[in-house]
């Protein structure tokens, strides 16, 4: 039972392991949303993500047989973190299964903790059976990433932090994929204080949770789609699933393009890396339905290598107008490329790359083909740069592409 005694339990065992996150008051997004925004920066954890806490609690409440037996896990990274942290604090091997498509900083991350790492399937689910398989095989010690209590009861000591810092929470915003993080500062959450509301928030293209609660048991999704690794889940934790009944309050769905301008958001506003399952809660900031509150966006972590970080930024730049390229069909004549530059210097705008291919055609009225990629303010000055570019005679053609600069 994820009881108060479990949580004091859990919040000394943690002592001295864990970061004590520091809640950080945005000004940006407060503004934007109209209630009073705190992050709660559990990408600054020790290992980058708030699985720690879980990971390091249960491995504690193991007996050594099951600890000298060796552990093993399914994650999709940030679990697999944790396991490999506590398990090598505690002593003992550990075997991590994780999907193919995780990003490669958390394998490498994994493996510098000392873990054998196993990649096996396209998605959570695919890896949590052959860890499954591989723990009846060899005789492991299987640690469930969120469907467990111990684990809950861990994840939910952000709860006391939250409280700490700012006692007058009114509102707590929490991603949710498997259940534990969730199930863990939801009830904890309540037991402090049975007057504030608890909100989940899941991705739209893996929205297991909502579908569970909606049909009354856990249910499992026929497939998955989305960018938030760390919360692909299709099967929710039975086990975790009656306290996210209980607790969580509401749950709110986010595509990934909000994810993309999320992303951009916490690196231009509070030059901090978090990943899309912790972007999830600041995506959902523009869809609360009330204004006036003391809301805590809870960033469950910032493990991204940085080729996914480089196509965020590209993405974002892009669905925001503040990078595009439009092409124009040229005479093949001298003073054309001239022309074209000082209509896009006129309007402000700053060229980033140009493509001049001069052989698109024999008709040397519109033989070159010309690409510029700019740099705008956003939307509405990349509309005047085309205007411009048009009155001038010039039949510039917006490209649609996120492949910026290649």
């Amino acid at each position: 039972m994820m009881t108060l005694d479990a949580f004091k339990q859990a919040r000394s065992a943690l002592r001295g392991v864990i970061t004590e996150t520091r809640l950080v008051h945005s000004q940006a997004f407060s503004k934007a949303c109209g209630n009073q925004v705190y992050l709660k920066p559990e990408n600054l954890q020790v290992t980058g993500a708030y699985k720690i806490r879980g990971a390091f609690f249960k491995i504690g409440t193991l007996t050594e047989d099951q600890r000298a037996r060796g552990l093993i896990t399914a994650s999709a990274g940030n679990h697999a973190q944790g396991v490999a942290y506590a398990a090598q604090a505690a002593g003992c091997p550990a075997t991590v299964v994780m999907p193919t498509t995780t990003p490669l900083v958390k394998v490498n991350n994994t493996k510098d903790y000392g873990a054998t790492v196993v990649l096996h399937g396209a998605t959570f689910d695919d890896a949590a059976a052959k860890a499954a398989e591989l723990a009846e095989e060899k005789g492991l010690t299987y640690i469930p990433p969120f469907n467990d209590l111990a684990v809950a009861t861990g994840q939910g000591t952000i709860a006391y932090e939250i409280f700490s810092d700012l006692p007058d929470v009114e509102v707590i915003l929490v991603p949710i994929g498997g259940g534990g993080l969730a199930a863990g500062v939801s009830t904890l959450a309540k037991l402090l204080n049975p007057n504030v509301t608890v909100i989940g928030v899941e991705p739209r293209g893996a929205a297991s949770m909502k579908a569970c609660l909606e049909a009354g048991h856990v249910v499992t999704l026929d497939k998955i789609d989305t960018i938030a690794d760390g919360v692909a889940v299709k099967t929710p934790g039975d086990l975790v699933f009656p306290y996210i009944q209980e607790n969580i309050d509401d749950i709110l769905l986010i595509d990934d393009d909000e994810l993309v301008n999320a992303y951009l958001d916490m690196m231009e506003k509070h030059k901090m890396v978090v990943e899309n399952a912790g972007l999830l809660t600041v995506a959902a900031l523009k869809h609360l339905p009330f204004q006036g509150k003391n809301v805590v966006s809870v960033l469950s972590g910032g493990n991204m290598d940085v080729i996914t970080m480089a196509s965020l930024v590209q993405h974002g730049l892009v669905h925001r107008g503040r990078v595009f390229t439009f092409s124009v069909q040229l005479p093949d004549r001298p003073g054309e490329l001239v022309h074209v530059a000082e209509v896009v210097a006129r309007e402000n705008g700053n060229i980033i790359k140009l493509e001049h291919n001069q052989f698109v055609s024999i008709n040397r009225q519109s033989a070159v083909e010309l690409r510029v990629t700019l740099e705008a303010f956003g939307h509405s000055h990349k509309e005047a740069i085309l205007a411009a570019l048009r009155a001038e005679g010039l039949d510039a053609q917006l490209v649609v592409s996120h492949n910026i600069y290649n």
